[in-house]
């Protein structure tokens, strides 16, 4: 990053004249974060400032003059980083990286190297060849293939590619469900969400995955695709042990579908996890209600870290619509014995679950009490 006559770039300036470069380990990220906020010309606001800067960590605890510098770039025309051509056509790389650009030379890749690991955007799988020192010997690309990076909205269902980043898919999905808004802000910073993907979410199958358990409440479907041709599988049959799912071995995930909500139906999703923002969850859950005359008709409740894999509960769903909330909390060890680890004791995430069981009665009883941290 520079000014155009090779003098620091005025984002530099900012922040060296806000005293925010402290000691300069943390500086490049917050650089060059702020060169993006103020390239997307937004105002100088402190949640604003404060998402932008997410991902970014100050180890001198000094967060006051970056975000005086923050509010100093905010409105200054910026030129945007220049955009790269993009690649027409498919390429190999030294016989090991395959970039396919459709989807019929995907599904021929995918039947020719079925050990192959398959990367979108890869904020996950990087942690095998970086901190686990286990590289993938051959891989496929998946974010250049036009099915897989497709979204589409209907009166009736959304469905995303699996290639679809959370950045890409927010405006659709809050729209749809509005209590993903704060969820997804949690997820992860700017940086993760521009890369990563709710297909790789699902695929990676990790059964604390914020993603899999809402996908379960909204009753998606997941849709593989193979040189054989595709096939729809209901999320929740989707996950079958820890880590292992119903994807045949020439298959990939083509896209992921889920229903509009109808009229009477409401949707809510937590997480719980030792750091509020861009950890891995505890305990996370998504429920969706049909509601008629202030009775719950209906109902799909589904929970991730509470088992092997991302899992409906069945029981509670049942015990919830026979005899309420107290009993659908009762009836969670019927559905979940988890484990102990260094997140949390299985007694912690059985009573973690309880709590959101009885924070949803609230809401559902009283939408316009408070219960989120940020509202009280």
């Amino acid at each position: 990053l520079r000014g155009t006559d090779g003098a620091p770039h005025f984002v530099q300036t900012a922040m060296a004249e806000a005293d925010a470069t402290q000691c300069g380990f943390c500086t490049p990220g917050f650089v060059m974060s702020a060169f993006a906020f103020a390239a997307g010309a937004e105002k100088a606001e402190p949640d604003a400032i404060h998402e932008a800067l997410a991902g970014n960590l100050c180890r001198c605890t000094g967060y006051r003059p970056i975000v005086d510098a923050m509010t100093r770039v905010a409105g200054v025309a910026i030129e945007p980083a220049p955009v790269v051509e993009r690649r027409a056509k498919s390429a190999v790389f030294d016989g090991t990286f395959h970039a396919p650009r459709s989807l019929k030379e995907l599904l021929k890749l995918r039947a020719a190297h079925p050990d192959a690991t398959l990367l979108a955007g890869g904020t996950d799988l990087g942690l095998l060849a970086g901190h686990q020192r286990k590289p993938p010997k051959t891989i496929i690309h998946l974010a250049h293939v036009p099915e897989l990076v497709a979204i589409s909205a209907d009166k009736e269902e959304i469905t995303l590619g699996a290639a679809v980043t959370y950045s890409q898919a927010m405006p659709v999905l809050t729209k749809a469900y509005p209590a993903l808004r704060p969820y997804l802000s949690r997820l992860g910073s700017r940086q993760i969400r521009n890369l990563g993907t709710i297909g790789g979410n699902v695929g990676n199958a990790s059964p604390i995955g914020d993603m899999p358990p809402v996908l379960i409440a909204l009753e998606a479907t997941v849709t593989l695709a193979s040189v054989r041709g595709t096939r729809d599988v209901p999320l929740e049959k989707f996950f079958q042990d820890y880590r292992k799912t119903a994807l045949a071995t020439d298959e990939v995930i083509l896209s992921l579908s889920m229903p509009r909500l109808l009229p009477g139906e409401v949707f809510f999703c937590d997480k719980v996890s030792k750091r509020r923002d861009q950890d891995i969850s505890t305990v996370a859950a998504g429920y969706r209600l049909r509601l008629k005359n202030g009775r719950i008709e209906d109902v799909r409740i589904a929970f991730g870290g509470m088992a092997a894999t991302p899992k409906r509960a069945t029981h509670v769903e049942a015990a919830l619509l026979k005899d309420g909330f107290a009993a659908a909390a009762a009836a969670i060890p019927k559905d979940f014995q988890p484990i102990d680890d260094w997140r949390g004791t299985g007694a912690y995430r059985l009573q973690v679950a309880a709590n959101l069981l009885r924070r949803m009665e609230l809401r559902v009883s009283d939408p316009t009490r408070a219960l989120e941290v940020e509202a009280l």
